[in-house]
């Protein structure tokens, strides 16, 4: 049945006739499970052109759908045969999942937005038990190197939705981009937003594109996505880094930077890739400037973590500044390692005042971890098995395997070869929790999630080449019960299934990358990237020059 990610259980039925769908069906929605069947409705009946009416109350349906709290949150069920598909989860979020598993079983027409003339609907007599290995499933989107519009992340969402995934991972803001509204400073887009243009490839290409690049969300924008995500399941993770990847912040209000060693009042928006050595400066008025922006995120975006960088920051002007070295004196600190450690450690204990929890990349182990922090493990596995050896929860993502705008194959074909070859096998044997943790750790590894970053990425058809089919493996691993040793995970049958899955990318728009290589519009000829050669080197998360 080409199913992705494949369930847990899988039993087809002999002694059953497969259920047709079709004009007159109805759909038994049960208590709770409305939201669900308005989606699913709206979904099956763009394809089919079928209404799909509701059953009258206390009738049976020819599509079923209901809640059972025996069940985990995530887990559902899904039974048919001649006479029904009855959809079971544990909540509203595995009703969802059981929800995108029949549009699998119904085929790749079921993903288009208008009836194909002849398409026939047919599911097979099965039984299906199923429910996620991890609860954090998640997909990083960088909308700071390259504006995604707000259209662009919608479809984006549909996407991870299509693939059982739940945590999308907002990455706002960085050096090349302010990209959220905020009504108290308005100057962070009104300058921030906008930069004169954009690096083409890596600097030593030395090219670049004379054109001013720049866009923003409104706060309604915002809540906008975080309503479309939620009726999809998915959480939205905001992202807000601090204290590094902020030049667009201080070019909109110089006195964020340090001042006494910099003319931050001339700087714009950064136009390099890369990490820029402009960072925030410590003070009390800066930490203060962050909570009020920090107080209209959190009334925007109701995720339990908030995501806060800390990466990549570089702490030249600190050594130099004699108000960064005053500051690191007045609170009895040894160095600028603690001093950012400090800037991590008051709104890890600010964000927790107010119920939430504080996310960051796993340089905020350095100086020391704030007690309540989770960490996004990104320069490898080193970071998140220090963290949750110490008890801290930890989300999986390291670049050598995850970070999706590293190139898919080598060859010259390859648009702007970017870091290691991380090939669509590569990622199905991506292993989140490493051997080196015993239960109590591996315990804390509360997900993983793959990353997008936008450097070479300028609108969604790019978007779709680097992640996807990648992110359909991806998707399997933090959902599928896999084989631990990814040496004896079932490639061949993965492959064949995506042989099937391809159609449905096909069906939903996914421009991916093709088996055979990029097509002739995906190429990026003569533009100059930065490949490895697979050792581990100093890449970051927004792959630094």
């Amino acid at each position: 049945m080409d199913l992705i990610p494949a369930p847990s259980h899988v039993r087809t039925r002999a002694d059953a006739a497969p259920f047709v769908l079709h004009a007159g069906a109805r759909i038994a929605a049960g208590p709770g499970t409305e939201g669900v069947a308005r989606r699913l409705r709206a979904e099956l009946s763009a394809a089919t052109g079928f209404d799909l009416d509701p059953a009258p109350a206390g009738q049976a349906g020819d599509l079923e759908l209901a809640l059972d709290g025996a069940l985990a949150p995530e887990e559902y069920r899904l039974d048919a045969d001649a006479d029904a598909v009855r959809l079971t989860g544990g909540s509203a979020a595995g009703l969802s999942h059981a929800a995108q598993t029949l549009r699998q079983l119904l085929g790749p027409a079921a993903y288009r937005t208008a009836p194909l003339p002849g398409a026939g609907w047919t599911v097979p007599a099965v039984e299906i038990r199923d429910a996620p290995r991890f609860g954090w499933r998640g997909a990083l989107l960088d909308v700071s190197r390259h504006f995604m519009p707000k259209a662009g992340v919608l479809r984006f969402l549909d996407q991870l939705a299509a693939h059982k995934l739940n945590v999308f991972h907002f990455h706002l803001t960085d050096d090349q981009g302010w990209r959220m509204e905020v009504k108290r400073y308005p100057e962070l887009t009104r300058a921030g937003a906008w930069r004169a243009y954009s690096m083409v490839g890596y600097r030593a290409g030395g090219r670049h594109d004379d054109q001013p690049h720049g866009g923003y969300y409104t706060q309604d924008d915002l809540r906008e996505i975080v309503a479309y995500a939620a009726a999809r399941h998915i959480t939205v993770l905001p992202e807000i880094d601090l204290p590094g990847h902020n030049q667009a912040a201080i070019a909109a209000y110089p006195e964020l930077g340090n001042t006494d060693v910099v003319d931050t009042a001339a700087l714009g928006t950064w136009t390099d890739w890369g990490v820029s050595e402009n960072i925030l400066n410590p003070s009390e008025a800066t930490l203060r400037f962050y909570e009020h922006v920090l107080e209209e995120v959190l009334e925007i975006f109701p995720s339990t973590f908030v995501h806060l960088g800390g990466d990549e920051c570089p702490k030249e002007q600190w050594k130099q500044s004699p108000a960064a070295q005053a500051r690191i004196a007045e609170l009895g600190l040894k160095d600028e390692f603690e001093l950012q450690s400090h800037v991590i450690r008051h709104f890890d204990g600010w964000l927790a005042a107010r119920g939430r929890r504080l996310i960051g990349w796993d340089e905020i182990l350095e100086g020391g971890l704030a007690p309540g922090a989770a960490v996004s493990s990104w320069r490898g596995y080193d970071g998140g098995i220090a963290a949750a050896q110490a008890g801290h929860d930890v989300v999986m993502c390291p670049e050598q395997h995850v970070y999706l705008d590293h190139r898919q194959a080598g060859g010259e074909e390859e648009p702007v070869p970017v870091g290691w070859v991380r090939s669509l096998e590569d990622v199905y044997r991506f292993e989140p929790v490493p051997p080196q943790l015993d239960g109590d750790a591996a315990a804390h590894v509360i997900g993983t999630q793959a990353n997008i970053w936008t450097e070479f990425m300028d609108d969604a058809r790019e978007v779709d080449y680097k992640a996807f089919p990648r992110l359909a493996a991806f998707a399997e691993v933090a959902w599928s019960d896999l084989p631990r040793d990814p040496a004896d995970r079932d490639w061949a049958g993965f492959e064949a299934r995506m042989a099937g899955h391809y159609a449905r990318l096909d069906a939903l728009g996914v421009e991916y990358r093709h088996p055979e290589g990029p097509l002739p519009w995906q190429r990026k000829p003569g533009i100059v990237g930065r490949p490895l050669d697979g050792a581990p080197g100093p890449s970051g998360p927004h792959t630094a020059p």
